[in-house]
């Protein structure tokens, strides 16, 4: 098989991947979203790495006025800024950090039921999370904020109010003192996102579950190797 064909039966499968709507993980992330949308409710949510936070994130951010940053640890105050202008639909070009920041409370303050979901958030320095304080002040009670993250965001935030850390306190107050833990997928939720993908025969459903660890990047990794091989086990 050559380069060009193995690329494109990447893109296909990955162009082509159900999420499962009808899991109690799903469900729950979903409900969190449309609260903190309608009700300008602020929650920090936290599961295992790989556990499918990002796609219900996507997915979501389809709908209007919901604006998702994915963060990455390089990023300082201006290129945080201007990821999440980007997700606004405004250009950040040429731009301070006040004036971006102006900008974007002013979009926020001008729509209706806005939301920011900031995926991955516990790969952001101190300072970046102290936007997250910034906003809140200025827009509380007019837009919903939602940061998701593995377990080592709950225990740096713990751990910063613990040591009187600046900014911890606040931030701890500002997401309710409380922190939603998705529960972990069981066996018949990972085995329907298999059957969804393409997956039919019990013995490869079953494999792909056991092997998964409960890892979603793992089912989807093994369900693409199924069909690279033609539904024939690996």
């Amino acid at each position: 098989m050559n380069t060009e064909t193995k690329q494109r039966i990447k893109n296909d499968l990955s162009q082509s991947w159900i999420v499962s709507r009808d899991t109690r993980r799903m469900k729950l992330i979903e409900k969190i979203y449309q609260d903190a949308k309608n009700y300008s409710e602020v929650f920090c949510i936290v599961a295992a790495e790989g556990s499918g936070k990002s796609e219900p994130a996507r997915l979501f951010a389809d709908q209007q006025n919901v604006f998702l940053i994915k963060c990455k640890e390089h990023l300082n105050r201006k290129t945080f800024l201007a990821d999440l202008l980007t997700a606004m639909g405004k250009n950040s070009g040429g731009y301070s950090v006040y004036e971006m920041m102006s900008a974007i409370l002013e979009t926020i303050l001008s729509v209706e039921n806005p939301i920011i979901i900031i995926d991955e958030a516990d790969k952001i320095s101190d300072p970046l999370l102290y936007f997250f304080i910034t906003i809140y002040n200025e827009t509380e009670d007019k837009c919903g904020i939602v940061l998701q993250a593995t377990d080592h965001l709950k225990k740096r935030i713990l751990k910063g109010v613990t040591m009187n850390k600046k900014g911890y306190k606040e931030m701890y107050s500002r997401i309710g003192r409380k922190f939603v833990e998705l529960p972990a997928n069981n066996q018949g939720e990972l085995k329907r996102i298999a059957q969804l993908n393409g997956v039919s025969d019990d013995f490869e459903l079953n494999r792909i579950v056991n092997e998964s660890e409960g890892d979603i990047r793992r089912v989807k990794r093994l369900v693409h190797a199924y069909h690279r091989k033609g539904g024939q086990a690996i």
